[in-house]
């Protein structure tokens, strides 16, 4: 969901279009879908990527905007870090929610989606409430359906990172299954909203994008069942249904974005520490 962060460190650099194939993965988009972002063929794409054409002024900025990274990034800058992998980022950064970097339109079609659904909001709706015409909104996003899939884009990517930032974290499995829940926690009460739609607009993504994102979903969940196994392997795990206390946890922290208000009675951090805490008594984790 919005792939990845463009921190700049020591890594060797790639060549312009390993870079530009790098970031495509990184980003969770196939070569058909970002030729189609671009529009261009899916073949013209691929001899960039393989570096069998130029590459002009004109393109390099429509892939920049496509993947969310700087111009200089697919000129030969580090490597992309990929949405499966956490941001590079001082210890704990997992943690902190900034404002979520999205613009007007994009920032719209969330409100609009979570207010009235994606079926209910037509994009002059979105546009009056952007502050752009119709023929401005057209020229940055192909279609509404184009804004769900930026947005599903975006808390994925966002997800991920944030997860395995914080499974990093852990010293053992017990300790990085709470952590993963806190992460997931988190998100879905400061990014409400991405949760939000991320529940109720599956159902409207077309196939294609509709199959990438629930893999990305699935990713996550393997996530914490790996580290539920790894607990129960240890002895420190001792539930005898480990697959279905793994969904149980996820569906219990995706849930928190149907009910979350920022002036409830307990903020996202304490809904965090509980929620952990409730994963661990699922589980029958053993102190330790």
């Amino acid at each position: 969901m919005f792939g990845y962060s463009e921190h700049m460190d020591d890594r060797p650099t790639l060549p312009p279009h390993e870079a530009i194939r790098a970031a495509r993965r990184a980003a969770g988009l196939s070569l058909r879908e970002l030729a189609r972002r671009i529009e261009v063929s899916p073949a013209t794409l691929s001899a960039v990527e393989n570096g069998r054409t130029g590459l002009s002024v004109a393109r390099l900025a429509r892939l920049a905007e496509a993947l969310g990274v700087s111009p200089a990034r697919l000129l030969g800058g580090p490597p992309a870090v990929a949405p499966g992998r956490p941001a590079p980022a001082e210890h704990g950064a997992w943690r902190e929610f900034g404002p979520l970097d999205a613009d007007p339109v994009l920032t719209a079609a969330i409100a609009s989606f979570v207010d009235i659904g994606y079926h209910g909001t037509t994009v002059r709706a979105l546009a009056d409430r952007a502050g752009t015409s119709v023929p401005g909104l057209y020229h940055r996003y192909r279609d509404k359906q184009d804004l769900l899939v930026r947005i599903l884009d975006l808390t994925m990517g966002e997800l991920h990172w944030r997860v395995r930032a914080a499974r990093a974290e852990g010293r053992d499995a017990v300790e990085r299954v709470r952590l993963i829940v806190e992460a997931l926690a988190l998100f879905h009460s400061h990014r409400r909203e991405l949760g939000f739609i991320g529940a109720s607009e599956m159902r409207s993504l077309l196939p294609a994008d509709r199959a990438r994102i629930a893999r990305s979903r699935t990713e996550l969940q393997h996530l914490l069942d790996e580290e539920i196994e790894a607990g129960r392997a240890a002895g420190l795990i001792t539930t005898p249904h480990p697959k279905a206390a793994g969904r149980a946890i996820a569906t219990m922290c995706t849930g928190i974005a149907q009910w979350f208000r920022e002036r409830g009675p307990a903020t996202p951090e304490q809904i965090a520490a509980q929620y952990g805490e409730f994963a661990l008594d699922l589980l029958g984790a053993r102190p330790h």
